[in-house]
């Protein structure tokens, strides 16, 4: 079923995102996690395309066992890195000839090691490009990504905005935004959006903390912000890996109760391919369904 379609007639809508493990024992462990995950009926799952394509067979694999194994909905990433724009055309068929229905469509981030995005020479420079690409070739339900604490490369929120309403000129039916730990930012940036003209549904991404130094790391190369009593907190706990994650469980699961409480049409969860934190979250949104309390859509 067709993400966009999923988004109309069901709320709120639970998804998780997964990243393809470079080798075969790690993709059979990844699997055995989707094996578990199958009972929490999440509503899609999405797989990530490594930068510079380096887990591109991989996505297409694991999103393919995922639709066809599973029958759990699934999305695959792709972005411009590294390929001419020909062959981002040919992976676009073998997804499609997989049967996925879903594509969202990235610019990507520079290939390990580098610190410069550089276009393919036959390639696209922009995921609007790649937006048109699939919407004039294809018909698959298109997402994209959007920045509540604006993109690290944009002028300012004005025009990380004006380019997110490009996306959705060109294609895009939905927006996943970048992870975030201050809900003020997501409903700050959905009402900016709104008055910019953009009125596709905005899910907000959520990454449950399991790890301090991994999330200080990712949040560094992503621009990302933690509050400061948050940081206080995990600070204290900085050398307790159990209690940063108990912490870590709790207020994400507080996060996701809030912004469902709000009217957010649901919440796509950054697993970092561990299921255990997302599932209890889930768990806990399900039992206590604060979207019942929400006044209206956001």
């Amino acid at each position: 079923m067709r993400i966009d379609e999923i988004l109309d007639h069901r709320r709120p809508v639970f998804s998780f995102e997964f990243f393809p493990p470079k080798t075969d024992d790690g993709q059979r462990t990844l699997e055995a996690t989707l094996q578990v995950l199958k009972d929490d009926h999440p509503d899609y799952v999405s797989v990530t395309y490594g930068a510079g394509g380096s887990t591109r067979a991989r996505t297409v694999e694991i999103t393919k066992w995922i639709k066809q194994a599973l029958g759990i909905e699934a999305m695959a990433h792709l972005s411009c890195v590294g390929e001419p724009t020909e062959r981002l055309a040919q992976i676009l068929e073998d997804v499609q000839a997989a049967g996925i229905e879903n594509v969202l469509a990235l610019r990507g981030d520079p290939p390990r090691g580098q610190t410069d995005w550089t276009a393919h020479p036959g390639g696209l420079s922009y995921s609007v490009e790649l937006i048109r690409l699939i919407r004039e070739r294809f018909d698959f339900s298109i997402g994209a990504a959007c920045f509540p604490e604006v993109h690290p490369e944009a002028r300012d929120r004005g025009s990380d905005l004006s380019y997110a309403r490009e996306k959705v000129e060109a294609g895009a039916s939905f927006l996943i935004t970048q992870l975030f730990f201050d809900n003020e930012l997501y409903f700050d940036f959905v009402d900016d959006a709104r008055a910019a003209g953009i009125h596709v549904p905005i899910i907000p991404g959520i990454m449950p903390i399991t790890n301090y130094g991994q999330i200080k790391t990712i949040t560094g190369m992503c621009g990302a912000t933690i509050p400061d009593d948050l940081e206080r907190e995990l600070d204290g706990r900085a050398d307790d890996p159990e209690a940063v994650a108990e912490l870590g469980v709790a207020y994400a699961t507080l996060q996701c109760s809030d912004l469902l409480a709000r009217g957010a049409p649901g919440v796509h969860f950054y697993t970092l391919n561990r299921s255990p934190a997302t599932r209890a979250i889930l768990a806990a949104l399900r039992a206590a369904h604060p979207w019942t309390r929400a006044k209206a859509p956001v």
